[in-house]
């Protein structure tokens, strides 16, 4: 008895410290729980939003955070490049957050007995053939997790003829090589997701487009959502906006296809359905089951092949996330998955494809918002790349100005040396013409081999191309001026010294 009492009078000392440290500690005590906040401020997202876009120039976004079944916040910020504001039901392409969506439609196809995932996909397409016979091996699992050995140094996706259906994206895939045997390496490679979309037409025996409407976005409840074949074919989507200098400029997306691997466009409304049922094991917001927990289990893991850990259309990207990200060339967009907590957060922005993306950075700070935290609003880095390039532009004006007045004194010391030494002397100022023609191959080397054409490495990085082309043109003035002088000094060097070596005349006697 006497030993309960003593436990008992423990507890209570122990009891009334907590509480008297909880009295005097507040925060201290709330950082020890630290359990999931059960509601994210609306009017913080507001701030750290509208922060956002005054301090980077975004014209506009759409956001999206849910947790477990429920909405908790969907919104528009700032403007399209038609002057309209941007809500949370305005349709913007996803680019490569498409491919988490195919990638359900073909386990719907799954859990229906009629596509097996480790079955050859040619058993479903017959006419996926490549110009390598390792392809008859590819199975659907290596598709969807990106490890069919295809891939964009073997088949150089966007500098090839664009298809306009995914039959023909199929088609042209005969001219396809692989870079590694299927089932052995990861491979970004959009082709991937676009024969899987095939194969969801072929098997299901309807249009991609049709599929997805009846058997993906109705179910779900994403009312306003659409896939398309080309970006020409996004005729309502007004143009977004490429970065140059930290300023947004309107241009129009060029026309590439995107079927199935980064198609879709959507609204901030619809995907936060979406997330509910990523979040809610293939259960639609409205208590409809869209796709079996197993079938989502298997989207949500990672291949095991290589050191990127994708699933299916999904990515472990940080240890505690799951996410996918997309780009197109003037729109861009990201998803995240924190299972820990429950949330989900959907990002839409009009800005294209950049060294670092927008949604990438405001997902991260929504993020942070449902933890309690306050995310501090930093720039694309990009931005601050773009303005290393304008000092790095201007600089490279005002010395070939120098250069080309100084070019007579320049040429008159040259005269003496031998013109071979001074043609190899002057080969450095044209290097910038060589790498700007071969930017797209080099950009490849820098985006995993993702080599592009050169308008669209322009899209990307245009203060780079501007750059390059300046100091080429800078370059060839240069050498220009450079050269009358020196052809110039040596024709007047050499005509007195011919003068005096000529003989002098007699008079006659």
């Amino acid at each position: 008895m006497r030993r309960a009492k003593a436990l008992t009078a423990g507890y209570l000392r122990r009891a009334v410290i907590m509480a008297i440290f909880l009295v005097l500690f507040p925060s201290v005590g709330a950082a020890v729980a630290a359990p999931a906040a059960e509601g994210v401020d609306p009017a913080a997202v507001d701030r750290y939003m509208s922060e956002y876009l005054s301090r980077t120039r975004l014209p506009g976004a759409s956001i999206a955070i849910t947790h477990g079944d429920r909405v908790v916040y969907v919104a528009g910020y700032g403007h399209d490049s038609g002057g309209a504001a941007i809500t949370a039901t305005t349709r913007m392409p996803i680019a490569s957050v498409s491919k988490s969506m195919t990638a359900l439609a073909v386990m719907q196809l799954v859990d229906a007995g009629k596509v097996r995932l480790d079955a050859p996909v040619r058993q479903y397409v017959p006419d996926f053939r490549l110009a390598d016979s390792r392809g008859d091996r590819i199975t659907v699992r290596e598709l969807l997790n990106q490890t069919s050995g295809m891939s964009d140094t073997a088949f150089p996706d966007l500098r090839r003829p664009q298809a306009d259906s995914l039959a023909g994206a199929v088609e042209r895939l005969h001219a396809a090589k692989l870079a590694a045997d299927p089932g052995t390496e990861f491979h970004y490679h959009n082709p991937n997701y676009q024969v899987a979309a095939r194969l969801v037409e072929v098997v299901s025996g309807a249009p991609f487009a049709d599929y997805m409407r009846r058997n993906v976005f109705g179910p779900i409840g994403m009312r306003d959502s659409t896939t398309v074949d080309t970006a020409r074919d996004a005729a309502d989507v007004t143009h977004g906006y490429i970065r140059a200098y930290g300023f947004a400029i309107p241009v129009v997306e060029p026309d590439w296809f995107v079927g199935g691997s980064h198609g879709v466009l959507t609204t901030a409304t619809d995907l936060a359905a979406w997330l509910i049922t990523q979040n809610n094991d293939g259960v639609a917001p409205d208590g409809h089951r869209v796709v079996s927990a197993a079938a989502v289990a298997q989207m949500h893991t990672p291949s095991g092949v290589g050191d990127d850990k994708y699933g299916m259309g999904w990515q472990w990207e940080q240890s505690d996330q799951l996410s996918h990200n997309g780009d197109w060339f003037t729109y861009t967009a990201a998803q995240v998955l924190v299972p820990d907590t429950g949330y989900g957060i959907a990002v839409i922005a009009d800005t294209g494809m950049a060294l670092e993306d927008d949604p990438r950075i405001i997902a991260q700070g929504l993020v942070q918002l449902t933890r309690g935290e306050s995310p501090d609003v930093h720039r694309p880095w990009g931005i601050y790349a773009d303005w290393g390039m304008a000092l790095l532009t201007l600089a490279t004006v005002a010395l070939g100005v120098l250069c080309s007045v100084r070019s007579r004194r320049w040429a008159g010391r040259q005269t003496a040396r031998p013109a071979w030494l001074i043609a190899l002397r002057q080969l450095p100022y044209l290097a910038p013409i060589p790498i700007l023609i071969a930017l797209p191959q080099l950009a490849g080397l820098v985006f995993r081999g993702r080599a592009a054409t050169f308008r669209q490495v322009t899209y990307v990085w245009p203060a780079l191309v501007v750059f390059l082309g300046i100091a080429a043109l800078a370059g060839v003035c240069l050498l220009l001026t450079r050269g009358v002088w020196l052809i110039v000094l040596r024709r007047n060097r050499s005509g007195p010294d011919v003068d005096r070596a000529a003989p002098v005349a007699q008079a006659p006697a």
